[in-house]
């Protein structure tokens, strides 16, 4: 099941994020009687060991470090990875703009490296359950590692299945609809048949997809399957400030384009949306269409 945030003293098997002057970040997983090497020496292990999180701890070379367990966005960033992660300002958008709730049903595919999974599994709780497929039996394994490894156990809401969605979905349905379906893949419009009668009316369906391309015929896709309400779309940029005194200005560099998400709501059985009503834009239509 999904375990709490760990809070407490450090233990044996923790890991721990411990931070220079620099801002350079180092994951470190405690032994007991082991060194952690920087080039500014190293770390006992046992110094950690016992000791609550937000100290400071000294390197042989006398370089000070702080020490706290590491975030979820930070073990995201830092990972082992198979496919491209989901990066965190994506996932928490998708955990709040697709509504995960506490004991929410929720598909995911593909499970990829694991990042969006470890959020959908921590907002579902212990009384919600992550349905994942991933096709790839290699991106699988690094997934569930990362899984484990972030919760430090097997999580029994978590159930994967290594597969194609659509043909899983057909051959071993599941026992009940879900709340929500997250699709994480490139082509998301070809898997409407299989999820849409998963879903529960009201349910939500959210897209992550990368290009525009991609954005546009998933949009197509889901208003002209009739079984959804006006989907809505969108990308996130995140821009950090660096802030100094009365030196306040933004950073130069910032996390721009990752993907764009787009949600939409599932109709309740034979209901007809009404249609949309909005005017046009030039490019809407082809020049055949307007003749």
């Amino acid at each position: 099941m999904a375990a709490p945030t760990k809070r407490g003293p450090f233990a044996a098997g923790d890991q721990v994020q411990i931070t220079d002057p620099k801002g350079r970040k180092h994951t470190v997983l405690l032994v007991p009687g082991k060194q952690f090497h920087t080039h500014q020496g190293a770390l006992e292990h046992d110094e950690l060991i016992g000791r609550s999180e937000g100290v400071v701890v000294t390197s042989t070379g006398g370089t000070a470090y702080l020490a706290f367990r590491p975030l979820l966005a930070d073990f995201v960033l830092s990972m082992p990875r198979g496919a491209t992660v989901v990066y965190p300002k994506d996932a928490a958008m998708i955990v709040g703009y697709a509504d995960v709730f506490p004991g929410a049903r929720i598909i995911e595919a593909g499970a990829g490296s694991g990042a969006l999974t470890c959020s959908l599994l921590r907002a579902a709780g212990e009384a919600g359950a992550v349905y994942s497929y991933e096709r790839r039996e290699d991106f699988a394994a690094v997934a569930t590692k990362n899984v484990e490894r972030f919760f430090g156990s097997v999580q029994q809401s978590w159930h994967l299945t290594v597969g194609d969605l659509v043909q899983s979905l057909h051959d071993e349905p599941l026992d009940a609809p879900v709340d929500r379906v997250v699709l994480d893949m490139l082509s998301p419009w070809e898997c409407l048949d299989a999820v849409a009668p998963a879903l529960l009316p009201g349910g939500l369906i959210c897209c992550y997809v990368a290009t525009t391309t991609q954005l546009s015929r998933i949009v197509e896709a889901l208003r002209e399957d009739g079984r959804f309400a006006e989907p809505a779309s969108w990308e996130t940029m995140l821009r950090t400030w660096h802030v100094d005194g009365l030196a306040v200005r933004p950073d130069h560099r910032m996390i721009g384009h990752t993907g764009f998400l787009v949600t939409a709501r599932r109709l309740a059985d034979g209901v007809v949306a009404p249609p949309r009503r909005r005017r046009p834009t030039s490019g809407a239509a082809s020049p055949v269409a307007e003749a």
